[in-house]
């Protein structure tokens, strides 16, 4: 990414947010839970509206669902940061609720988003969750949101045919784990802990996403209310799967060229859009909105990052890093990825550079 004045002061842009920031790093478990509780009901509700509503009603509830859903979905990013020990048995309660249910156990997660809080890895062809799309032409990031809306599909594939299969075949079980178990952008994405697909908690998200999905083909094969139910639940994950692709695809400026960034470097090619705007606490719900600082302060829970970001946007000067993240809503944040996309297309940089993940 280009360098700019504030990339000297790195470690002491990280230093000064964790001082003001440090007594916000524990995270309160009755925000948790209520949260996720209330955003299931939502999520259920709406999905009763969408397969046996009409009219007006069912259109309140498929908005009304898919945005609950969305946020719902959402807190598989907070279980690879918040500790166990902080919020006891959040983990299995969002698997039973909504991780299962919707074909998303945290499997598919956890041991592959921290990789790409890694100084060594973020940015280059290691990190799970980064492609070079500012160094690559519009039609890419494009392709890289159109893709999503096969997300539900490659999720039945995987734990209602390869599931069982895998455990017919050491070989394929082998492919499954390493290629086909991640929620990640980089195709190349390879994962290496094997071993964690022999843990009790892996096995029993697998095993219940596999019957689940099985249950569910059953009701979709059959006429009726239960169909509609099943059918509409994929209709509406499937809008998730997209709308969360396109957050992603304004979340990081986009801009690395391979090399290891370090975690100020981390901060300005991620993207922050902070208030007055309320939108985005729609499109980027659960802290999504202040993606910048989450880099920067990845252990601080969701319900701390508005706070953090006022502390540290009163505290620091105009010149510092800490102001270069900020984005004034999705519409700015994607015309600057596709300008810059644009540009390199036309200079040819989006194939001189390295092709991370391909």
């Amino acid at each position: 990414m280009p360098r700019t004045a504030h990339s000297p002061a790195a470690p002491e842009l990280a230093r000064e947010a964790s001082r003001l920031t440090g007594d916000l790093a524990r995270a309160r478990p009755a925000v948790y839970w209520s949260d996720l509780i209330l955003t299931v009901a939502v999520v259920w509700a709406g999905l009763a509206a969408v397969a046996q509503g009409h009219g007006a009603l069912r259109v309140a509830g498929a908005l009304a669902g898919v945005l609950a859903l969305y946020r719902a979905v959402s807190f598989i990013h907070e279980l690879t940061h918040v500790r166990a020990s902080e919020v006891p048995g959040f983990s299995l309660a969002w698997n039973t609720l909504v991780g299962v249910p919707f074909l998303v156990p945290s499997l598919l997660y956890e041991g592959v988003h921290n990789l790409h809080h890694g100084p060594p890895r973020y940015g280059t062809a290691a990190d799970p969750e980064y492609l070079p799309l500012a160094n690559r032409p519009p039609r890419t990031s494009v392709a890289f949101v159109a893709v999503a809306a096969l997300g539900p599909l490659g999720a039945v594939i995987r734990f209602g045919v390869l599931t069982p299969l895998s455990l017919l075949s050491p070989r394929l079980r082998a492919a499954v784990v390493s290629r086909f178990s991640a929620m990640c952008v980089n195709p190349a994405f390879r994962r290496e802990d094997a071993e964690r697909a022999r843990t009790p908690a892996w096995r029993a998200q697998e095993i219940a996403a596999w019957l689940w999905c099985w249950t569910l083909l059953a009701l979709a094969l059959r006429d009726g209310l239960a169909a509609r139910y099943v059918l509409a639940g994929f209709a509406m994950m499937t809008v998730v799967t997209v709308i969360n692709q396109c957050r992603t695809l304004v979340a990081h400026a986009w801009t690395s060229e391979g090399a290891p960034m370090g975690v100020t470097e981390q901060y300005l090619d991620s993207v922050n859009v902070p208030p007055p705007g309320w939108l985005p606490a729609l499109w980027a719900p659960v802290g999504l909105r202040y993606h910048a600082l989450h880099h920067l302060l990845p252990k601080l829970p969701y319900h701390n990052l508005g706070e953090a970001h006022r502390r540290l946007a009163a505290a620091l000067p105009a010149s510092s890093a800490y102001h270069g993240a900020h984005q004034r809503g999705f519409v700015p944040a994607l015309g600057r990825l596709l300008s810059r996309a644009r540009r390199a297309a036309k200079t040819g940089l989006g194939e001189a550079r390295a092709d991370l993940g391909t």
